[in-house]
């Protein structure tokens, strides 16, 4: 990990660059599969079914036999974990629903907003290297809360077209119906244009490698919206000497092992603690299944020595992380001025493992710096907001003229008539 002391704001760019990763290349590949999943359907889904995951499926839809067989594969331990997870987060979602918004702007004019769910929405759910049926669980339970009609599933199959039973079991206690075995480009292209078997989508949500974020951007080109851009996980880490070093240690590596190109960051106020953590990342790293992986991410990561609080801050906020842990003695100045940042957790007891799995908030957050104009999918990911109005006789009589100046000065005269035809009805009565 590089390590810097009070840099100067004018190398910040360049020390908080993400790790490099060029699109360009894959945009082309992607956009050809788009085009022969909207030419060949399902025969080109499965063409690339086994070009990419070494997976030769006849019959995409999960059937209810694997999942009845995948319910009895996950142990007891891991069902009672993921329905606590299950029930903060239906208890975090269930709280996020707002009432209709009704105003009167003048007496006759009434305006009012209200939410409707995303009729078809589609989950993209990883299962490469870790099967994310945690993902589901921050998913599927916000979309069913919407009242999203219909909720499409895909997640990719081992080579012998099986999908891991946690994310089969997790699947259906969510209440999802359609479950298809594709995963990669094939999926996103599959939900976002529509095949024989797999049902056209609006909205696309849900993390994935570098294929699946570009193919997620150029859905977007065919109609299709959504959850936000995303990619590499990273999280940021504000700490001092009130923090405890192996807890700050086993959060960098919780992130760090997602991938190797995945970045952490610690910003601390302190140079004592930043040799106490660094000391404790290298004790735990060798202990870690995945090592390879975490210490290849840990070469994008940075040790960032800041001695003022606001400058750590501005700091923070010139990031945006995904994720952001906040460990200080004066946390509440960090806390109320932090305007950048996916999701935040607070003191020594605050992991972000905890948001990635069961305290009820969601873990699908912007990265790489989206987080300065992306919210994380929440309730209102799977809804529409919709205005209504309605005018009276009186509401007409009194708002008509200033809508007739303005469409009058625009020179739209046919909006000005629709007005004017109703004032000289009402003039008549």
């Amino acid at each position: 990990m590089q390590r810097i002391e009070n840099p100067n704001r004018d190398i910040w760019p360049g020390l908080l660059k993400r790790p490099a990763v060029s699109y360009d290349d894959i945009e082309d590949l992607v956009l050809d599969i788009f085009k022969e999943v909207k030419t060949m359907g399902d025969n080109a889904v499965k063409k690339y079914a086994k070009q990419f995951d070494g997976a030769d499926c006849e019959d995409f839809k999960v059937a209810e036999s694997e999942i009845m067989a995948a319910k009895a594969e996950v142990p007891e331990a891991l069902k009672q974990a993921i329905a606590v997870a299950k029930t903060n987060i239906e208890k975090f979602h269930n709280a996020q629903k707002t009432e209709r918004l009704t105003v009167d702007t003048m007496p006759g004019v009434r305006c009012w907003q209200e939410k409707r769910p995303i009729e078809k929405v589609g989950l993209y759910i990883p299962g490469g290297t870790a099967p994310l049926f945690s993902t589901i669980l921050m998913l599927a339970i916000p979309a069913k809360i919407a009242g999203c009609k219909e909720i499409v599933l895909c997640t990719p199959p081992d080579k012998k077209g099986n999908v891991h039973p946690a994310i089969l079991y997790t699947a259906q206690l969510c209440g999802i119906k359609t479950l298809f075995k594709i995963g990669g480009i094939q999926a996103v292209a599959a939900m976002s244009l529509g095949t024989e078997s797999i049902p056209k989508v609006f909205k696309i949500f849900g993390p994935g490698n570098q294929y699946v974020t570009v193919a997620k951007q150029v859905a977007m080109r065919f109609g299709t919206a959504i959850d936000m851009p995303a990619g590499p996980s990273e999280l940021l880490v504000l700490a001092d000497d009130t923090a405890n070093a192996g807890f700050v240690a086993s959060d960098l590596l919780s992130q760090a092992e997602h991938g190797p190109d995945s970045q952490v960051v610690l910003v601390s106020l302190s140079k004592a603690f930043i040799d106490e953590v660094e000391k404790e990342i290298k004790r735990q790293l060798v202990k870690l299944p995945r090592k390879e992986m975490a210490e290849k991410a840990m070469g994008n990561s940075r040790l960032i020595f800041m001695e003022d609080a606001q400058q750590a801050l501005d700091l923070i906020n010139e990031y945006g992380p995904e994720h952001l842990i906040i460990c200080t003695a004066n946390e509440a100045f960090f806390v109320d001025n932090v305007s950048n940042a996916g999701s935040v957790f607070i003191g020594n007891y605050t992991p972000e493992s905890a948001g990635d799995y069961a305290s009820g908030t969601n873990h699908t957050l912007p990265t790489n710096g989206y987080a300065k104009q992306y919210s994380g999918v929440n309730l209102d990911s799977f809804m529409k907001s919709m205005t209504f109005q309605k005018i009276s006789k009186e509401g007409m009589k009194q708002l008509g003229p200033s809508i007739e100046i303005m469409a009058g000065a625009e020179e739209l005269e046919a909006h000005k008539n629709a007005v004017t035809l109703r004032l000289n009805e009402l003039k008549g009565q």
